[in-house]
């Protein structure tokens, strides 16, 4: 008998042994210890004339703040936000998503909004991913785009969003699914250094931060089924984006022959201000709303990076009949008509 038990006891430590190793070279153990966060600090910003201007600029015409955080009237033309509501957040409206994602109320109301949150939990949330209660933040919310940007243009959010008119609108707790609510603990990133201000020596250079803390990635390259980006097809399009405006593939916005090397600069404009590519209408789905709002010279400079893409053969048409397409391994319109090493 005490054979036996110490027979059983070397198959169970061998057993735990095993998966010690297959947890450590397979998830790790960030889903069980939580994530990484930096200890919180007692940072604050003051708010000045020219932080309120440029803070404004980038959550509503830039980095799509409002966007997702407020609710929209999804039945009326382009899908406004609710009057009024600007920054109140919202159940999130996309279908498929690994249970109910909450976009928090970011106005000042102490009870029901960021009102009691200091500047570093916004820091820690905006940009690394740690929710004010110490949660990691599903990746829906863009912090690692956001990761890059600068410590200004940080202070400048922040100043914003503690101008805006407090609205008491309580929203339901952010619930995901078993196992991706442990999965998510391994994606932020605490940020140890400053962020410097961005290269804006050419319009290229600019461009390229701009369409990082917009996300135009997030949505114009498809994923794998564990929701990673697919490698090789960055901004190559075939994101299934649905919801209240239906189900809408995004664009490929590659210069390839299937992505946008048709557009000039006054056609990009032309999309971005008014949500029409000559006569064809965008979905609402696609923000224009919000970027319509950004200078001439940031719409030049978003317009010059992308015209740098490498560009990836890949065709995606939402006036045709959804296929199966073997180069994103999603069902979307024109997916039949590519091939793969193509």
């Amino acid at each position: 008998m005490r054979k036996a038990a110490k027979i059983a006891g070397f198959v169970f430590v061998g057993i735990v042994l095993l998966l010690a190793v297959a947890i450590t070279f397979t998830i790790g153990w960030r889903p069980f210890i939580g994530p990484r966060a930096r200890p919180l600090t007692n940072r604050s910003f003051a708010a000045t004339p020219e932080r309120l201007a440029r803070g404004r600029y980038l959550v509503e015409n830039v980095a799509g703040c409002m966007d997702c955080h407020s609710p929209h009237d999804w039945a009326a033309p382009d899908v406004p936000i609710s009057p009024g509501m600007e920054g109140a957040g919202e159940v999130f409206p996309l279908a498929n998503l690994p249970g109910k994602i909450v976009a928090p109320n970011l106005t000042p109301d102490r009870e029901t909004g960021a009102g009691s949150w200091s500047d570093d939990q916004l820091t820690r949330a905006i940009r690394e991913g740690i929710g004010h209660d110490g949660r990691a933040l599903f990746p829906i919310m863009p912090y690692l785009d956001y990761h890059s940007m600068s410590d200004e243009d940080l202070a400048s959010v922040i100043v914003f969003l503690r101008s805006l008119k407090p609205v008491h609108n309580p929203l339901p707790p952010t619930q995901i699914i078993f196992p991706v609510n442990y999965l998510i603990r391994d994606v932020p990133q605490p940020l140890a250094a400053p962020v410097p201000p961005p290269d804006a020596s050419t319009p290229v250079a600019r461009g390229a931060y701009l369409v990082t803390i917009a996300a135009c990635t997030d949505c114009h390259t498809p994923q794998d089924a564990h929701g990673m980006p697919l490698p090789g097809m960055e901004f190559a399009g075939g994101f299934i984006l649905e919801g209240p405006w239906g189900r809408v593939a995004s664009a490929n916005i590659t210069p390839a022959p299937s992505g946008i090397p048709y557009y000039d600069e006054a056609l990009f404009k032309q999309a971005m201000q008014t949500g029409y590519v000559k006569a064809r209408k965008l979905s609402p789905i696609m923000p224009w709303q919000d970027f319509r709002g950004m200078t001439d010279d940031d719409l030049a400079s978003i317009f010059a990076y992308l015209h740098t893409l490498k560009p990836v053969d890949h065709r995606v048409d939402n006036t045709e009949a959804p296929t199966y397409c073997p180069l994103c391994k999603s069902v979307h319109g024109a997916g039949n008509q590519n091939h793969p090493h193509q």
